[in-house]
């Protein structure tokens, strides 16, 4: 009978070896870094202190109104190159680095709230509208940058004059499961921790990079793009940073308060987001009663990188409906139009001979986009033709 138990015994309490002791066998060799995080950063971004910590941001233009850029997971100011330009001539512009990304200072220990969780990252974006005395800004989220946006407006409505929902990612669903939850905060499983995030960011994180876009092509022509999200992974501690990150995530309730959210709201989606589904973003202007949504063609997760004049044109369009522009441009009251089960496409004429393109999407009401004048450098007629390949050049054609 001892003999029969033996074999089974041994083997049990080699499998709790293996599982209570197994990991810490494993060598994490700590990535430490000779580059500080000010010798990276370009000549025009600074450094501020909110919250006890060192936040990396980029500030340009002046006045108001003030637009705040949130990155999403993986990014950086870096990923809002091509518009914080364009944007300063509306207002100020800031971008920063969150918690885990960028140059912005990654702590390994910390007082108080998780800098890495939702409720710190809210703490820190409100400590940076204070230090920079704004009273209202319109949040502009991409992707993750988008939940913490929609957090915010629930959080402090009074501080946000308008949203800006580009892919945001309202709906993706966090882990709920409390075995997972546990074993995320389980002694061995941290100490593999900052093994799992090298390797989310190595290989994988190229492929997930690429994913994001509806032309991947574009990466390998421009490799500069590559090595500018790659740039943070010189600092040191990045991994255990990206770690702590993941085990500050936790399920949240937006999705069950978009109701509550009575300020103009812009929802951006790219056609071919392999991310966050343009059914999301659909989803999401309806949830939220004063939303307007724009569905930019032959663009991926990324519109404010891959599809930069089209994301810029459905913002500069929100922006003047809105009155708040200082471009002196006419637009047309575009407005949902149910365009009925059967038909694809069709356009609309006002009376000052502007055109707005809808679509019916699955039997969604949506405006396809927003953009329905030609500023005085003709530069929306370009757009028009990058955003909507079937639009119409003028009136003439639309009996065609």
């Amino acid at each position: 009978m001892k003999n029969r138990w033996k074999i089974p015994l041994i083997a049990f309490a080699a499998l709790v070896f293996l599982v209570g002791v197994g990991p810490f066998l494993v060598p994490v060799t700590p990535l430490e870094s000779s580059v500080t995080p000010q010798e990276l950063a370009s000549p025009d971004s600074d450094f501020i202190n909110i919250e006890n910590l060192s936040i990396h941001y980029l500030k340009k233009g002046e006045g108001e109104p003030v637009f705040i850029l949130l990155h999403g997971f993986g990014a950086s100011t870096f990923s809002w190159r091509e518009v914080i330009d364009p944007l300063s001539s509306l207002g100020t512009v800031i971008a920063y680095d969150r918690p885990a990304f960028g140059l912005t200072e990654r702590p390994l220990t910390w007082e108080g709230t998780n800098p890495y969780g939702m409720e710190g990252n809210i703490k820190i974006l409100k400590g940076l509208m204070d230090a920079f005395d704004i009273e209202q800004a319109i949040l502009v989220g991409n992707s993750a940058g988008g939940t913490l946006a929609t957090a915010f407006a629930l959080e402090y409505p009074e501080r946000v004059q308008a949203l800006i929902e580009v892919d945001a990612a309202i709906y993706q669903a966090n882990p709920e499961s409390k075995l997972l939850q546990w074993l995320l905060k389980t002694p061995q499983v941290d100490h593999l921790g900052p093994l799992i995030s090298r390797r989310l960011a190595g290989q994988s994180g190229d492929a997930f990079i690429r994913s994001a876009w509806h032309d991947p092509s574009k990466l390998d022509l421009n490799p500069e793009i590559l090595e500018g999200y790659r740039l943070p992974l010189q600092v040191g501690y990045w991994d255990v940073a990206l770690w702590e990150l993941t085990k500050a995530t936790k399920p949240n309730d937006l999705s069950e308060r978009l109701h509550e959210i009575t300020i103009p709201t812009l929802v951006i989606s790219g056609d071919d987001d392999q991310i966050v589904p343009v059914e999301n973003s659909i989803q999401l202007s309806k949830d939220i009663p004063l939303a307007k949504l724009v569905i930019l063609e032959n663009c991926g997760h990324l519109p404010q990188e891959e599809c930069p004049e089209s994301f810029l044109a459905a913002v500069r369009a929100f922006f003047i409906r809105n009155n708040q522009s200082r471009i002196g441009a006419q637009f047309m009251n575009s407005e949902r139009i149910n365009v009925g089960d059967h038909a694809r496409d069709f356009t609309l004429e006002d009376t000052q001979g502007h055109f707005t393109r809808l679509s019916d999407y699955e039997g969604h009401q949506i405006v396809l986009l927003v953009l329905t004048a030609v500023l005085p450098d003709r530069s929306a007629a370009g757009t028009w033709r990058s955003c909507a390949r079937t639009m119409p050049s003028s009136p003439s054609e639309m009996s065609r």
